[in-house]
C-alpha cells in the first residue's frame, strides 16, 4: 500500500507541474508575475482570477486606440 500512495503523489505533482508551468509562462509573457498561477488551485478564486485577467489591460500589450 505504501508504494501506491507514493505513485499517487508523484502523478499528482506531475499533473500539477504540467498545468501550472505553462500558465506561469503565459502570465509572465502577459506582464504579470508567474506566481499568480497558484491561484488556480483555490476553488472559487480561480474563476474570479480568470475573469480579472480576461478583462483587465495587460501590462505588456500596448493600449489600442480607436
Amino acid at each position: 500500500m505504501g508504494t501506491l500512495s507514493i505513485v499517487h503523489w508523484v502523478v499528482t505533482l506531475l499533473l500539477l507541474f504540467v498545468g501550472l508551468f505553462p500558465a506561469s509562462k503565459i502570465l509572465a509573457k502577459a506582464g504579470y508575475s508567474g506566481w499568480w498561477c497558484l491561484l488556480a488551485l483555490v476553488p472559487i478564486l480561480n474563476i474570479i482570477m480568470l475573469w480579472v485577467f480576461a478583462f483587465s489591460s495587460w501590462p505588456n500589450l500596448p493600449e489600442r486606440r480607436g
